[in-house]
């Protein structure tokens, strides 16, 4: 039997609510504001089939560039053979919500601050670059027992 190829196809799991989470959309949705310039994560609500995005855009994250009555637009790069390509796609704020992407370094840059008005108050340099982290140092194991040599044992039904 032929398979569709249309603009819902294969997303029998993508767009499933999760267990005990069906019905209508949450109010705290609609309270959210958007800004220009914010970075959103698209993730699709089937609760609400106007202004939901294609399959390709579920899960992305782009950012907003334009805010609507209901809706906000988003720019997202799209993979087109060899070359990105900046979509603008727009869809309701249900459909969308902020990206925590950017959390650890905002807070990183709070820490930093907070560290270095720390250092220039005691009169110190403080470097706040990130480094890798080196190798664990060398450890000498001393054996005082001989050690085991374990072998399989053979399998067995007990029944």
């Amino acid at each position: 039997m032929p398979h569709s190829f249309g603009y819902r196809a294969r997303t029998r799991h993508m767009f499933a609510k999760q267990f005990k989470h069906h019905g209508q959309v949450q109010i705290s949705r609609y309270l959210r504001s958007f800004h220009a310039g914010d970075i959103v994560d698209i993730v699709a609500d089937s609760a609400e089939q106007k202004g939901m995005p294609h399959k390709y855009y579920h899960g992305r994250t782009g950012v907003v560039y334009g805010v609507f009555p209901r809706a906000v637009g988003v720019i997202v790069y799209k993979t087109v053979g060899n070359r990105k390509i900046e979509k603008r796609v727009n869809l309701r704020v249900e459909h969308v919500r902020h990206s925590k992407c950017r959390d650890d370094f905002l807070n990183r840059v709070k820490l930093n601050a907070e560290k270095k008005k720390i250092a220039r108050e005691n009169g110190e340099t403080l470097d706040v670059k990130r480094h890798p982290a080196m190798p664990r140092e060398a450890r000498t194991v001393s054996l005082t027992e001989k050690p085991v040599t374990l072998a399989p044992q053979p399998y067995d039904t007990y029944i």
